[in-house]
């Protein structure tokens, strides 16, 4: 698929919480047809070489692999001892219960960050773990990155994402519910926090899981709102935002600053396909992908892997089919 701007899209209105705009593209983007192992919850995806890589939370940190992205592989879990600081950020986790990994390749390394937490609360760690290669494996654990307390930090140091400026500098975004979404600079040589903790987006009703994307001269915040990890009964969305600059300010595409609850819907559940979010967007050349979750109505709401192509209308927002609404 080759990457170009596609039709306008249309508008419809949607009784959702903080009035958030849903679109509905006008233009077919692509569902990828899925098989073999594809229970998931929070994916992350890459490419390397032939080979497609696919990181998801569980125990240990989930692995699979694909040599077409289509038809997946289970692999063996990356980690099988936990680290000895997890439990000083969350000493309630469950034994080995790794959260929303995101798996980027960068400055000649393939880093991958993680989360460590008690659910409902806000006692989370982020780690990375980096390789040379995936190919390789030859996994180096590079320690903690940032961590919250609860009754100490306002935000939770949850579900991080690497994002990369128009200058090529690295930053961190992550957070969720207690504070909303939050980013920091990185230091390229050692992908640990630099600078001041900015916020990015805030929302009652459940906000988390940030990917930052640069396109179009814009950065898009694309995020998951509402409520995750119920089965068929979730109502996870996925939204963006976008601004000019990395740290903000981010608006929806009817202006609503996200800070103020704003954020227009790009996919919401359907008779099918429940809670869709967790979700992660990856560039693969001229192409984009977005990679997520759903609970799947007709397997007992057990989440499952999805994987779309994800399109740019003509106003440079991004966009999937309408069959994302409707199954």
């Amino acid at each position: 698929m080759s990457f170009r701007l596609l039709d306008p899209v249309r508008f419809r209105p949607a009784a959702l919480a903080g009035a958030v705009l849903v679109v509905v593209a006008s233009t077919q983007a692509a569902e990828w047809p899925l098989g073999g192992a594809l229970g998931a919850h929070d994916p992350t995806i890459i490419r390397e070489g032939d080979t497609w890589w696919c990181f998801t939370t569980g125990r240990g940190l989930r692995v699979k692999k694909s040599t077409d992205g289509r038809t997946w592989t289970q692999a063996e879990p990356l980690l099988t001892e936990e680290r000895a600081w997890w439990r000083k950020y969350a000493p309630q986790m469950k034994p080995l219960d790794i959260w929303a990994p995101d798996i980027h390749a960068f400055g000649g390394r393939v880093w991958c960050f993680y989360t460590v937490s008690e659910f409902g609360r806000n006692n989370s760690a982020i780690g990375l773990l980096s390789c040379s290669s995936l190919a390789a494996g030859d996994w180096r654990d590079d320690g903690l990155v940032i961590g919250s307390a609860r009754g100490v930090e306002a935000y939770n140091a949850i579900d991080a994402n690497l994002a990369v400026d128009a200058e090529g500098q690295p930053w961190l975004a992550f957070g969720s519910w207690f504070d909303g979404l939050q980013i920091v600079r990185l230091d390229p040589a050692t992908m640990k926090p630099v600078g001041p903790i900015t916020a990015l987006a805030r929302r009652e009703g459940g906000i988390e899981a940030p990917v930052i994307v640069h396109a179009g001269g814009y950065y898009h915040l694309v995020h998951s709102i509402d409520k995750c990890c119920d089965g068929v009964a979730s109502t996870y969305k996925i939204a963006t935002g976008r601004a000019r600059e990395i740290t903000g300010p981010y608006v929806d595409r009817a202006g609503r600053p996200l800070l103020e609850g704003g954020g227009t819907v790009i996919e919401m559940g359907g008779a099918r396909w429940k809670g869709p979010g967790g979700q992660d967007v990856h560039r693969d050349g001229e192409r984009w992908v977005l990679a997520r979750h759903a609970y799947d109505a007709e397997n007992n709401g057990r989440p499952a892997l999805r994987i779309a192509d994800l399109r740019w209308d003509a106003e440079g927002w991004p966009e999937l089919a309408p069959e994302a609404f409707e199954k």
